[in-house]
């Protein structure tokens, strides 16, 4: 399997900088690291992004998570490893992730619950998260980039 192209962000000057600056602002938000991680490799196995699913699930087990949670990220609502809080982001993170599957793309129960769990600051750092990892997601899939390979 072969690329079709340079990756965008590397071909476009200041793109890839301001990947990484908006990936640096949503760590700042108080959301925890590992919520960014699930969430990011949620998004990816939703879209078919074999680098972000091989890149998120390697950065989670780098940090310490459990096989068990890597393993069942895709299938959240019948496993036992995660927090309420978790559940929330991985519920926003599909409706976001998913915005034409339904006429309501993001239902008020699930914002509402993300909101019971994450202040303002913390709710608008995973909708951005949510929002970079799918950048990602699509500039990789448009341009068939390849999970292991480095630029």
């Amino acid at each position: 399997m072969r690329p079709r192209m340079k990756n965008p962000v590397f071909v476009v000057p200041d793109a890839y900088r301001a990947m990484m600056d908006l990936a640096e602002a949503t760590k700042k938000t108080g959301v925890p690291e590992t919520t960014h991680h699930l969430v990011h490799l949620r998004a990816s196995q939703i879209n078919g992004c074999s680098v972000c699913v091989h890149m998120h699930a390697a950065e989670l087990r780098e940090a310490g998570e459990s096989e068990e949670r890597i393993d069942t990220v895709a299938a959240w609502r019948e496993a036992p490893f995660f927090t309420d809080a978790e559940r929330a982001a991985l519920a926003l993170t599909e409706a976001v992730t998913r915005l034409a599957d339904r006429p309501d793309p993001v239902p008020d129960e699930v914002y509402e619950e993300a909101a019971k769990h994450y202040d303002e600051q913390q709710l608008a750092g995973l909708i951005l998260s949510i929002a970079q990892i799918n950048v990602w997601n699509r500039v990789n899939a448009a341009t068939r980039q390849v999970a292991g390979q480095r630029p």
